[in-house]
């Protein structure tokens, strides 16, 4: 299993409608993306980052299909404009000594392939963990 997750804090001029809407885009994906086999979003206590997104996808292949379903895309163009601060880091029980690696290499092929999302990403006031780009796994 993969727990893909993410940490974020939002811009301050971000109006409660767009958040609850990035929210629920959030929240969609674990209902849309036949991959997800559990999720969980909501507030993240304890660190610097207010939100947080936990997907739990069983191998590489969900995890590529999770990456590239569109209403991830959609949760892009209305949640990243709104992020100031974004991390993301994968946790999974695989012993794959290679899987940090692919995990990198699914992101970045994502990336090489929408130059809209590449652009959002860059605009971000901070972005580090698995998904950024040109990473390839660095932690």
């Amino acid at each position: 299993m993969i727990y893909h997750c993410n940490r974020l804090t939002l811009r301050a001029d971000a109006s409660p409608e767009a958040v609850e809407e990035a929210l629920d885009s959030l929240r969609n994906q674990g209902r849309s993306i036949p991959s997800v086999k559990s999720f969980v979003v909501g507030p993240d206590f304890g660190g610097e980052y207010q939100w947080g997104a936990v997907f739990v996808i069983e191998d590489l292949a969900g995890y590529w299909e999770y990456l590239i379903h569109p209403t991830h895309r959609h949760t892009d163009r209305v949640g990243l404009p709104l992020v100031d601060k974004f991390a993301s880091f994968d946790v999974t029980d695989d012993p794959d000594p290679e899987m940090a690696e692919k995990i990198a290499e699914l992101h970045q092929r994502r990336y090489d392939s929408d130059p809209e999302l590449t652009k959002l990403v860059s605009d971000l006031g901070e972005y580090s963990g698995s998904a950024a780009p040109g990473r390839h796994g660095e932690q």
